[in-house]
């Protein structure tokens, strides 16, 4: 599981955990909050109509039935008060009054049940103890949303205690009311989570984009690219990639002058054993035709170590280079007919013929240096390999609005099967197919490092009828200019 992905769940995880138990605990306890808010009043109501019937007691004036003529008259009043999102219609609180044995004398909604010992109830048998009486009581037992809660208040007559009233209030809109508070509850809870998982997601990829900076820029150096070192922050991860980089140039330095070792001690071993034999057997007698084909030796196996040594050098410069030093505007169109009058001569001696397709004087901006020393290479592998009186093509096209493709065609014998994976291998080259020699087996190797340097790639393949094609890609804008192109390395040829 990836870095980014396992910092997304753990915020997430932690954001639906301190989401879920307040959440929770609110919708657990909201109908005993709603159930304490309604009580509160109750307790005022009871003991109001508590002492307003001790009063009617002390002075003899107590009459059930006038009592339940005016609750008759409660009960039918239309009402229509909008609580909020509530509509009430009806009064639906009821009383009923005990004596001091707990004997309803009076129900407001029922009066069969006056004569009932309701003395056992919660509410009556507290109140007449001298406590707080209360209860919640299910008119149906089979209905949770049923539920009346009662509240007691004791009827004080000359000092002492003469019954009990008891103020009854329905659930149902208390009920109503928890349903509506838990769906508001609960969406707001689920506004809170997709705004956790939004979060998470922007602080995992805030934490990890470093990191994938760091891990882009290790592919493109594998890749054989030259990206700019990542923007990173100032954080751990910034340090980890400041040690990257310092690992990373001295790992290439160190392999870099091992292999350039290598490379160069295999490349001139053989040219310096033959200037040695050579040397030698001019030391001894000999007639002049012989002494002049050995100086010629020596003097073609220096000029081949000096080229060797030549070439290196340069290919050295570019490969420690990360950016173009200089740029300017240059034109494609330009650019080919320089190569092609530089080269008129090869062109000539082998009769090629050359075409080009310029469809346009197309303008890029680079090392116009490098940019000819890179067709020029390529121009003379095409030559090179083709036969005499043979064609060679150069043809220039746009690829969407940020590259160009310069492709070099040749109908020479094409490259062989083992040799496709290593064409730019420093110092591997195949023989010319007119002459059995080869050359020091860095041009394409140079043509490649040109061609980074441009965030550009190259690539050689034969073509189906006959020949190779060589692509030198270039983008259209400088390296050294805000807004890098990303490099992708091409899948063809061996890069």
């Amino acid at each position: 599981m990836k870095i980014r992905t396992r910092i997304f769940f753990c915020y997430l995880l932690i954001s639906t955990v301190c989401l879920y138990y307040p959440t929770d605990w609110v919708l657990d306890t909201i109908r005993t909050r709603y159930l304490e808010g309604v009580e509160d009043p109750l307790v005022d109501h009871a003991n109001t109509l508590a002492t307003a019937v001790g009063m009617e007691m002390t002075k003899g004036q107590f009459v059930p039935e006038k009592w339940a003529a005016a609750f008759e008259q409660i009960y039918q009043r239309s009402l229509s008060a909008q609580i909020y999102q509530l509509m009430k219609e009806q009064v639906d609180i009821r009383i009923y009054i005990t004596d001091a044995r707990g004997i309803v004398v009076f129900d407001s909604l029922d009066p069969t049940i006056v004569g009932e010992d309701y003395s056992k109830w919660r509410d009556v048998r507290l109140t007449l103890d001298g406590q707080y009486g209360a209860r919640t009581t299910r008119d149906s037992e089979d209905d949770n949303e049923s539920s009346v809660l009662y509240v007691a208040a004791p009827i004080v007559v000359k000092g002492k205690i003469a019954g009990v009233l008891t103020v009854g209030k329905p659930t149902t809109n208390i009920t109503w009311f928890v349903k509506n508070a838990r769906f508001q509850i609960m969406a707001v809870a689920a506004l809170a989570l997709l705004a956790a998982i939004l979060f998470s997601y922007l602080v995992s990829n805030w934490i990890t984009r470093p990191i994938k900076r760091l891990t882009d820029y290790a592919i493109a150096i594998r890749d054989g690219s030259r990206p700019d070192f990542p923007q990173l922050d100032k954080s751990e991860i910034g340090e980890m990639g400041e040690a990257f980089k310092d690992m990373q140039e001295a790992l290439e330095g160190r392999k870099y002058v091992e292999q350039y070792i290598q490379n160069l001690t295999h490349e001139i071993k053989s040219p310096l054993s033959a200037i040695r034999g050579a040397a030698e057997l001019l030391e001894e007698p000999m007639d002049e035709a012989q002494r002049t084909r050995f100086l010629g030796n020596i003097h073609r196996e220096s000029l081949r170590i000096q080229k060797v040594i030549d070439r290196m050098l340069e290919l050295s410069a570019l490969e420690n280079r990360q950016k173009l030093l200089k740029v300017e505007n240059v034109s494609i169109k330009a650019l080919v007919k320089m190569v092609m009058e530089s080269m008129e001569e090869s062109f000539r001696r082998k009769q090629l013929e050359i075409e080009t397709i310029l469809p346009e004087d197309i303008k890029i901006i680079g090392d116009a240096f490098l940019l000819h020393q890179a067709l020029a290479n390529l121009v003379q592998n095409a030559v090179d390999f083709s036969p005499e009186k043979g064609r060679i093509m150069i043809r220039v096209e746009l690829e969407g609005s940020n590259f160009v493709r310069v492709f070099v065609t040749d109908d020479g014998p094409g490259l062989a099967e083992f040799a496709r994976d290593r064409i730019f291998e420093k110092f591997f080259s195949l023989q010319r197919p007119d002459t059995g020699q080869k050359s020091t087996g860095l041009g394409l190797n140079f043509v490649r490092q040109i061609a980074l340097l441009h965030h550009g790639d190259v690539r050689l393949e034969n073509r189906p009828e006959g020949g190779v094609e060589a692509m030198l890609k270039l983008a259209k804008h400088t390296p050294l200019l805000k807004g890098r192109i990303k490099y992708e390395p091409s899948q063809a040829g061996a890069s």
